[in-house]
């Protein structure tokens, strides 16, 4: 098989595309966004996890109703972009691989930071109502849940608030098993991810990330953290944010490109095994390099790999075998 035929025969499935919000650009016709369908069905990828992404505001009352009230509103509008056909709407490893056999592209939808929780417990089982697969416990900020890698001074954190996870955070480890939804550990102090791949009764994923053994960038995983994610069965998604993956020189903006993704996957690889790392591009959210600037060049991220050495199965199992694993794992523990 040639690498266009492979790539062809190969469930994609990216796990972090971020969406405009308020006011999406309409996403069936070719726009400004690096996502669109349009795009996605020119470059062969063939699954995508849109996510409700809420900004760490202030942890009050107003502010956690406000961050809930914008996730639920951004899951309902990922719904609508599906049609039940020729695109379908996946909350199941069941649906998506039925989606794919039936040649239609799938919509998945998480939730990115565990401030749209507040303190209510019930919210992963109505998020998972809604589909959602996956909860990212925090984003740039500490919450109320958990310590995150980047603190914001400006919201007044200091290095660290609660040594990692906080009480309320555990609690909701429980409650997201509970729903069957995945932990998503990118964004989370190390503490906080370590304590969460041990505690979560389903293995825990970082959606996207990278190698810090290659980038000393405090968003990327070190080898301690890849093997905690090797341990409980869990996932590293490389991802393709150009910083992630390569030094800045001085007083210029990261550029990188499909090689070098396709050097932090050979690492991670290398160091805890081909079940334990995928792949996801965080496009429309900081995401695009040469090679796979946007869904349209899905293929070039294929050729690149494929031409590292793995095959169809090893390609699979990056774009969506594990992933799948993980969800499969989630959906058998919830209840």
């Amino acid at each position: 098989m040639t690498p266009e035929e492979i790539h062809a025969a190969t469930l994609t499935l990216d796990t972090h595309i971020d969406i405009r919000w308020p006011d999406p650009p309409d996403p069936l016709t070719e726009g400004p966004m690096r996502v669109d369908f349009p795009k996605m069905v020119r470059g062969g990828l063939r699954a995508a996890v849109f996510i409700a992404y809420v900004p760490q505001g202030k942890r009050d009352a107003a502010g956690h109703a406000e961050a809930s009230a914008r996730a639920e509103a951004m899951l309902r509008h990922i719904r609508t972009r599906a049609d039940g056909e020729a695109r379908r709407f996946c909350a199941t490893v069941a649906e998506l691989e039925a989606c794919f056999e039936a040649g239609a592209v799938a919509v998945l939808s998480a939730v990115e930071n565990g401030y749209a929780m507040g303190h209510d417990l019930s919210a992963p089982a109505r998020w998972k109502a809604l589909g959602a697969c996956y909860l990212t416990l925090t984003h740039d900020g500490h919450n109320d849940l958990a310590d995150s890698a980047r603190p914001k001074p400006a919201l007044g954190d200091g290095p660290e608030e609660h040594g990692g996870l906080s009480a309320l955070g555990r609690q909701a480890i429980a409650a997201l098993n509970r729903a069957g939804m995945l932990v998503d550990v990118s964004h989370v102090a190390k503490t906080a991810m370590l304590q969460a791949a041990e505690l979560s009764r389903t293995p825990v994923v970082a959606t996207h990330t990278a190698c810090r053994a290659l980038r000393d960038h405090p968003r990327n995983l070190d080898d301690e953290q890849l093997d905690a994610l090797k341990a409980v069965g869990g996932l590293a998604q490389i991802t393709a944010v150009p910083s992630f993956l390569r030094a800045a020189p001085t007083g210029q903006d990261s550029v990188a490109s499909v090689e070098d993704m396709a050097d932090h996957v050979d690492h991670a690889v290398r160091r805890i095994g081909i079940e334990h790392v995928g792949l996801s591009s965080d496009f429309d959210g900081g995401g695009g390099v040469r090679g796979w600037e946007n869904a349209a060049e899905t293929a070039g991220l294929s050729a690149a790999l494929l031409a590292r050495g793995y095959g169809p199965r090893e390609l699979g199992l990056l774009w969506s075998g594990n992933f799948l694993r993980l969800m499969r794992a989630a959906e058998a523990a919830a209840g």
